[in-house]
């Protein structure tokens, strides 16, 4: 009867490790936006937030939590602070939407820069995992046999 042998290499490969993942950039929120330019009007007048949110008939607190981009007002509530700002609800709502059309391409741009890394790190693990393939099959190296009756 013949007799088998098994073959174990000594050195293993490396196992891959996966790339790690960037966590995606979330999308600028409107509330956030609408808040960052509320509290912009509001220094740039150079304004207490109660002299404004009294004007604009609510509390300093509602009023901080808006500009911190944590509370969404009604349309009424955007009014009232447009109007005690000096502004119409258009004009707000114009600036906030441009400055949501200059926030959404910075998010885009980070994007492309994050997948244009990722890229260069797959590459460049490629050439890695090559050369240190070339490396190991110049000659077979050690082997241990054991033999199986």
């Amino acid at each position: 009867m013949a007799e088998r042998a098994k073959v174990t290499p000594l050195r293993r490969a490396p196992a891959q490790e996966p790339l790690p993942r960037q966590p995606p950039l979330p999308e600028p929120l409107w509330r956030e936006v609408l808040g960052h330019r509320l509290r912009a009007l509001r220094l740039d007048q150079r304004e207490k937030l109660s002299d404004t949110a009294g004007r604009a008939g609510m509390s300093p607190q509602y009023l901080s939590e808006v500009e911190r981009g944590r509370k969404e007002p009604s349309s009424e509530m955007i009014a009232a602070l447009a109007g005690a700002l000096g502004t119409t609800l258009a004009e707000l709502t114009g600036q906030v939407a441009v400055d949501l059309r200059r926030q959404q391409r910075i998010v885009t741009d980070l994007r492309r820069q994050q997948r244009t890394a990722t890229d260069l790190r797959r590459q460049q693990r490629t050439a890695t995992d090559l050369r240190r393939q070339q490396r190991t099959s110049r000659g077979a190296g050690p082997v241990m046999l054991s033999l199986a009756a």
